[in-house]
């Protein structure tokens, strides 16, 4: 089953089944982008995105979410900033399966940068793991093909780190108390709640959405608040005291800028209880 939903700023597209090139290049035709925009200078490398796919097809991963961003020009709509996210063969059957996560543009917009990440089955949700190492940004200038596979190579090298990070986040229980705090953090984090108290209350991040995610442990807290933050449609008031629902975080760049923080902070909090 393919779930597709066009937002304000991107399209995008999500399946349970590996995506093929005619579904991806009906929501995200940037990915296939062979030229970099005319804008570009000489000196600008274009590394398309469709090449990379390929090759990650013949390793045995296959794209199961793209999206694409909607730029204010559309004569850039061919070359904008896109994300790729695929996952092994090897991994579809898991409850958590590891990503390779794909962004790039051939517009300028963006560097070409590669993250690790976890998809969720119980929720359909992915999320961005893995600290500043995980973070391989490769610019549109020189010969960059050598540094494009070695940098696919390093975060594979990342998953086996980040399979022990979530086993020690599913090790560890939190009282309630401390699951306030890391929902009182994460609120933090999205909002600026030194000037304003945040529109939604850490129980309402805390809420579980299913009877399976109930549970006090710190993967299941983090997983919790994540998808409350990240899919919105929470209840809350605004600074004027209006009611308002919280939104769904679309955008490309807030979405990993979110996903990220949440997973160090509970990075943080593991090893903090560790100790």
């Amino acid at each position: 089953m393919q779930l597709a939903s066009r937002f304000r700023n991107q399209t995008s597209i999500r399946s349970h089944l590996p995506l093929s090139d005619e579904q991806i290049i009906a929501v995200a035709p940037s990915i296939f982008a062979e030229e970099k925009h005319e804008s570009r200078s000489a000196r600008y490398t274009c590394i398309p995105t469709g090449d990379v796919l390929r090759g990650l097809r013949k390793e045995g991963f296959s794209p199961f979410m793209v999206c694409q961003a909607r730029p204010r020009d559309e004569g850039k709509r061919e070359h904008a900033k896109h994300m790729v996210r695929l996952r092994h063969a090897s991994q579809i059957e898991s409850r958590e399966a590891n990503e390779i996560i794909l962004l790039n543009s051939h517009d300028g917009s963006s560097s070409y940068q590669m993250l690790s990440g976890v998809f969720r089955f119980v929720c359909s949700n992915g999320m961005v793991s893995g600290d500043t190492l995980s973070d391989i940004r490769i610019r549109h200038k020189g010969n960059i093909v050598d540094n494009v596979i070695e940098g696919a190579f390093r975060v594979l090298e990342d998953f086996e780190q980040i399979g022990g990070q979530m086993q020690g986040m599913k090790a560890l229980a939190l009282n309630q108390g401390e699951q306030n705090a890391f929902a009182h953090a994460a609120l933090a984090l999205k909002y600026d709640t030194d000037l304003a108290p945040a529109p939604v209350t850490e129980s309402q991040v805390l809420r579980p959405r299913r009877p399976e995610d109930a549970a006090s442990d710190l993967w299941t807290t983090f997983n919790r608040v994540q998808e409350n933050m990240i899919k919105g449609g929470l209840r809350g008031r605004s600074s004027t005291g209006q009611v308002r629902q919280t939104r769904e975080v679309t955008g490309i760049d807030q979405n990993i800028k979110l996903n990220r923080a949440l997973w160090l902070l509970s990075e943080e909090m593991r090893k903090l209880k560790a100790n």
